[in-house]
């Protein structure tokens, strides 16, 4: 990963202890300027709370990087498609600014680095001043859209989910005018329609993005992790376990597109053959959504994969209701009765690119 200029230590002035939290936009503006006009730096970490260790790791690598770290909370309604899930969304601002204090005191007493200064909570009248927001495909309002990467996979799934993040993310970096941005790479193809929107409209930001957090099984942080409940959470390894079936054969020399996904598909197979098996009362179905092999670059579908270039290897699964709950069983958020969408990816490169990154990661470590 390559370093930003270490503006924090050129900066004088005491650390704030602790952040603001601030719902309006001239108040934002306000600080931002503030911290401009002397020249300190301004991360920003845009979030729908539910805060988890993903979210964490992007805001301590913000403040490797910048003097002060603003993060919003904010749910975006112009993503969730008519039928998805945005009413039950979950809403944890009191938990997720808990879950922030200790992280400031922890920055407090490290001078090397910067601290969350500001915690951006909008309300919806404010992020979408005309018309209401609308979530249908062809709704009214003003919408930035990116196309074609906004119609392949997650796209073609959720219609207008990269409409409504492209849209909101350009209200929040107006809003804000941050030096970086940080993004997770579990969300791989929101990253590469967020950088082709700073390039193609000339934004004044960088855009970051911080490797996928994972839980000691492999499942990949997420806020929907809390509808899954222990079944389905334990059957949900499924993606990541299809993920690396295709990697080992990448690394076993294979490259042909049919090769790579039919190890993820024999993956797929064998766990629904296991729970197709299984009564109603313990049984866990899920559905495959998609799975992408992509140029890295481009986000270009590959019928064969260049070795030294490698590939995006990316997919969704959709966890079903519980059949058949147990009495006391533990269902999660939802009491196990809502479908979870799950998405997560890989990069594919050679042993010896793997390790020039790791070697490269670590040694431009701040």
């Amino acid at each position: 990963m390559a370093t930003l200029p270490n503006i924090i230590r050129r900066v004088s002035g005491p650390k704030p202890r602790s952040f603001q939290v601030i719902s309006s936009i001239p108040s934002i503006r306000k600080i931002r300027r503030d911290a401009m006009l002397k020249g300190e730096s301004v991360g920003f970490v845009p979030t729908m709370g539910a805060l988890h260790q993903g979210h964490l790791a992007l805001i301590r690598q913000a403040v490797q990087e910048n003097k002060h770290v603003y993060v919003s909370i904010y749910v975006n309604p112009t993503q969730f498609g008519v039928n998805e899930d945005f009413d039950s969304y979950p809403n944890t601002l009191d938990s997720d600014l808990e879950q922030l204090r200790p992280l400031t005191a922890k920055f407090w007493n490290d001078d090397s680095i910067g601290q969350i200064t500001a915690v951006f909570t909008p309300t919806t009248s404010q992020m979408y001043p005309g018309l209401k927001p609308s979530s249908e495909i062809d709704g009214p309002g003003s919408f930035v859209t990116i196309t074609p990467l906004s119609s392949v996979n997650e796209g073609a799934s959720r219609p207008v989910f990269f409409r409504g993040v492209a849209t909101v993310c350009m209200k929040l970096f107006n809003i804000v005018q941050p030096d970086n941005v940080y993004f997770g790479q579990k969300d791989v193809q929101q990253t590469y329609v967020i950088r082709r929107m700073v390039d193609d409209f000339h934004l004044n930001t960088r855009v970051r993005v911080v490797p996928t957090v994972r839980d000691i099984d492999g499942l990949a942080k997420s806020s929907r992790n809390v509808y899954l409940g222990r079944r389905r959470r334990k059957v949900a390894t499924v993606l990541v376990r299809a993920l690396r079936a295709v990697r080992a054969a990448f690394l076993d020399a294979h490259t042909e597109r049919d090769v790579l996904l039919g190890a993820a598909h024999k993956i797929f197979e064998d766990e629904l053959q296991r729970q197709e098996a299984l009564p109603p009362h313990a049984r866990c179905m899920f559905e495959v959504d998609y799975l992408s092999l992509a140029d890295p670059l481009r986000f270009i579908e590959l019928d064969n994969v260049e070795p030294k270039h490698g590939a995006i290897l990316s997919g969704a699964v959709k966890m079903l209701p519980i059949e058949e709950p147990e009495e006391g069983e533990d269902l999660g958020t939802g009491g196990g009765n809502l479908p979870v969408r799950l998405i997560d990816n890989l990069r594919l490169e050679q042993i010896t690119s793997m390790l020039e990154r790791t070697r490269s990661s670590s040694s431009n470590t701040l």
